[in-house]
């Protein structure tokens, strides 16, 4: 398939097929597709300053995946999928190397930056907030309060029931209020 017979409506699954037959055209169009809302759910669950490595690991994935992917799945579920474990091994290497540093200094400087604008300050609290809840939490809430998903979808991503999924978003939630009027923040 060449980039003249590509338009920006062909299916993911057109597009899939031709990643199959070493199509590096369908990959390119399969990647801008997808890959804002890749880096919009990794911003949300990592560090921003590693961010373009970590795309373009999930898309070293997809790429080396696409042979075994299951066509029960979705897509785009198969690609969350992918972009959550990501996020998670980057989490918990992150969580390793800070623990060796820790072990070697026993002190972590303070990195606390005061945003200029009220709105960088909302952002900056609902980072915060996010950051304080479990991994799990985060990323139900993550998913499909900011990014859209479907709870159905991430029941299916993470392999777990839709109320494991409802009961997170619902304390994900609970605990994000709590912290923003702890903050401050009138809701």
């Amino acid at each position: 398939m060449s980039a003249d017979q590509l338009s920006t409506d062909d299916s993911d699954h057109a597009l899939i097929q031709g990643c199959l037959r070493g199509s590096t055209y369908s990959f390119r169009f399969l990647y801008r597709r997808h890959q804002s809302r890749v880096r919009s759910i990794l911003v949300s669950l990592c560090d921003p300053e590693v961010l373009d490595d970590l795309v373009q690991d999930v898309f070293v994935r997809v790429w080396k995946g696409l042979p075994k992917m299951e066509g029960r799945a979705k897509f785009t579920t198969w690609l969350y999928r992918i972009t959550w474990n990501v996020a998670a091994d980057y989490r918990r290497s992150a969580a390793q190397q800070r623990s060796r540093w820790q072990s070697l200094t026993h002190q972590l400087p303070s990195q606390s930056t005061e945003p200029n604008w009220q709105h960088l300050y909302y952002q900056d609290l609902i980072k915060k907030g996010l950051s304080q809840l479990s991994f799990d939490h985060r990323s139900v809430i993550v998913l499909h309060d900011l990014q859209d998903v479907p709870q159905q979808e991430i029941a299916e991503m993470f392999e777990i029931p839709i109320g494991t999924v409802k009961s997170r978003l619902y304390h994900a939630r609970a605990a994000l209020r709590k912290f923003l009027q702890h903050e401050g923040v009138s809701l």
